[in-house]
Parts: structure tokens; sequence; C-alpha cells
């Protein structure tokens, strides 16, 4: 494996080394893989949302790029570029590293990258010279960040700026970010001047997420007023959580007994129900049975939907880490077990290398012997893996011991 000049490696990019490892990526191949082919590439970007923004992304940061002799790039949320721009000259040396329209720049297939990592961690990346997986690519610097559709926070793509050292400064990774807003931005003026919203209950729309959190951050929004973000005691998310899973709500005494492990805890409950609603007020949250008259978006709802879809990679990017990983509500023990079960089985039959080291790279997943063992028995013998894989497995054992 490729190694640093200076012996130290920041820890996302060491995580994106070992996924790149564990997907076969050679770190000597020159270019990256081609899965858009010129026909297929000219369709399938026509038909694209980010199609509708690009003219003004080319004009803002395209322009900015070509200037200082360096490329912007617009990928889809496969990791494929649809659109690499920049001056004759700066295209013809990316052409030698693959980075050119129809490549796919995933790390498992491109190795480190920044539009691959940003893909895969849904947030602004910077990767700097040999910093790359790839020799080929470390003469080069990128800053990329992800570009999110306005309605669903469902990721559309990645857009990039790739160049030289001077590339490799913050000033690129914030204009890169404020692109991306503004076309975020754009799309969204595009939507409410095109077409009306479909109608939620009353009119609320609410975000879930407590993925690998103890406190659920809540968003609360409609299509009148700007979405508000509320953090959560570790009781009300409890309370949201299994209210967000039952949909046609619960009684106080189908609630107390997901909530409580010992009875007598209904005058406790209608406390925190009453400060629940205070919080949230009285048209989210109604009785007679509990529930929440919203539509309800969850993070742990779009793990659930990915698995059931045979999405498995897509899941096991979606998921943050066990749900509320401290409560200990009987309720949400059984649906922490549940989906943090189902994800690790489909997760051993799918047999993939590369998921199987992602998820063992996890807090949660790094002490998972059966994993381990799992991912031993589909590296290669001469894989860059092998020889940590055997290593965690022999700690194991001796902490097993």
């Amino acid at each position: 494996m490729t190694t640093l000049t200076d012996g130290s490696m920041r820890a996302q990019v060491a995580d994106s080394w070992h996924l790149s490892a564990a997907s076969g990526v050679d770190a000597g191949a020159a270019e990256a893989p081609i899965t858009l082919a010129e026909g297929d590439l000219r369709d399938h970007r026509e038909a694209h949302p980010l199609a509708r923004v690009f003219p003004l992304l080319d004009d803002v940061l395209g322009q900015a790029a070509r200037e200082c002799g360096a490329i912007m790039a617009v990928s889809d949320a496969a990791g494929q570029l649809l659109w690499v721009c920049g001056t004759p000259s700066t295209l013809r040396k990316a052409e030698s590293i693959g980075f050119v329209e129809g490549s796919n720049w995933d790390e498992r297939m491109a190795g480190t990258n920044a539009p691959g990592m940003a893909l895969r961690l849904g947030q602004t990346v910077q990767v700097r010279g040999s910093e790359h997986f790839r020799r080929s690519v470390q003469p080069w610097s990128c800053a990329a960040t992800p570009i999110l559709d306005p309605t669903s926070s469902t990721l559309l793509g990645v857009l990039d700026v790739t160049g030289g050292d001077d590339i490799a400064v913050p000033q690129t990774t914030a204009m890169v970010r404020a692109a991306a807003r503004m076309a975020e931005a754009e799309l969204a003026r595009e939507l409410l001047s095109g077409r009306p919203q479909a109608p939620t209950a009353n009119g609320l729309q609410v975000g879930v997420e407590l993925l690998g959190r103890h406190e659920a951050l809540l968003t609360v929004g409609s299509a009148g007023r700007t979405a508000t973000p509320i953090r959560l005691t570790p009781r009300h998310s409890e309370i949201v959580l299994l209210l967000g899973t039952a949909s046609h709500g619960l009684s106080g005494d189908e609630l107390a007994v997901l909530l409580y492990e010992d009875d007598g805890a209904s005058s406790t409950l209608r406390a925190e129900l009453n400060r629940l609603r205070h919080l949230l007020g009285d048209e989210l949250l109604l009785s007679r049975p509990y529930r929440l008259a919203a539509a309800i978006a969850g993070d742990w709802l779009a793990v659930e939907a990915q698995l059931a879809a045979g999405d498995l990679r897509g899941a096991l990017r979606a998921y943050r880490g066990p749900v509320l990983p401290r409560s200990t509500a009987p309720g949400v023990v059984r649906l922490r077990e549940q989906l943090h079960h189902s994800l690790r089985a489909a997760l051993l039959a799918g047999r993939e290398p590369d998921l199987m080291s992602t998820w063992t790279r996890t807090a949660w997943g790094a002490d998972d012997y059966e994993v381990w063992q799992a991912q031993r028995d589909v590296v290669g013998p001469t894989s860059p893996m092998r020889a940590l894989v055997e290593g965690q497995i022999a700690r194991l054992d001796r902490d097993l011991a």
C-alpha cells in the first residue's frame, strides 16, 4: 500500500485507504474506470436534476477554476463525473488520471479522492496530494462537497474543484461549499415556483435524526414556515421514536410499557408528555391515542427502507450508529436490536469485503468477531487487508480468552 512521505495520515483519509484496499483498487493504476459511455452519458446528464443548475455552477465556480488552472467537476450520486470543466491544457493533464466525463470516482473504484469521500461521508472534504490512494493522482489536490435535494435531503451528486497544490487551502473549500448551497437554493426556488408541494398532515413535516445519537435532533417545518431544529431530551427522544413508528398512535398504557422497565410510571409519563407538547405544540402532538400529526422522515426509517430495497451499500452509508445507544426503554431496545441485527445479517450474507471493512472500522463493529472472520474468508491471500484482518482476529482471540 502507498504510504505518506511524512509518516502521518488523517483519520478520514486512513479510513478511505482501508476502503480502497478492501475494494481491490490498484494503487498503481493510472486511470479511474469509465462507467458511462458517451451515449449513455449524454442521456443520463440531460435527465439529471443537476442539469438545471449546472449553468449557474459553471458561471460561478467553473470560470474561477479556469482562471486558476484548475478543474470544476460535477458527479452524480454514484460518483460518475457528468461535467468536467477547465482549460484545454488542464483537461489534457487530467485525462492522464482518468478524470474525465463518464469516469467513476467512487472510492471503491478510484481510490481515495475528495469527490468519493464526500459521497460516502455526506460532508465537505479536502484531499491533498499524497493523501490520494492511487499514485498517479498524488500530484493533484481536490475539494468537494455534496449537493442535496432541497425537499428530501437525498444526495443528488458532488461538486468538486481539482488542481495543484494551490487548491489545498481553506478558501477553496469555502468556495466549493458556497457554490453547492447556491445550487440547492436555486433548485428550491424552481421547485416552489414550478409546482405546489404535496400536502401533509396539518401541513407539518418532521425530520428525526437519532442514529448514533443520545439525544434526537428534531426538525419541524411546513410549506409556510422555515424548518426549526429542536434538540430533545433523552426521554423525549424515546417518546418521539416510539410514536414515529406507530402510525395509528399509542395509548398511555401502551406507551408506558414501551418506555419503562417497571410499572407505576403513568404519572411520570403524563408529565413528560405535557412537557413535550409544550415544546412541540398542540397541533403536532395529539392524544387519545398519542400520535404525531405530521409526515415523519426518520434516519432509521431510511435505513430500513434501503435494506428492504436491497440497497445494502446505501443502508450502511446511512447508518450512523445504533438507535439511541444509551436508551434502556424496552421498546427502543427492541427497535435498536432489530435494525442493527438486520443490517448485520445483510452484511454477512452479502460477503462484500469493502462493506465488511466499513463495518469493522466503526465503534459498534470493531469487536464484531463474526464479521472479522467473514471478512478474512472473502479477502484474497495477497490482499493488503489480510494482515490487518488477521491481527484483529488475534486481538479478539486474546481478549475473549
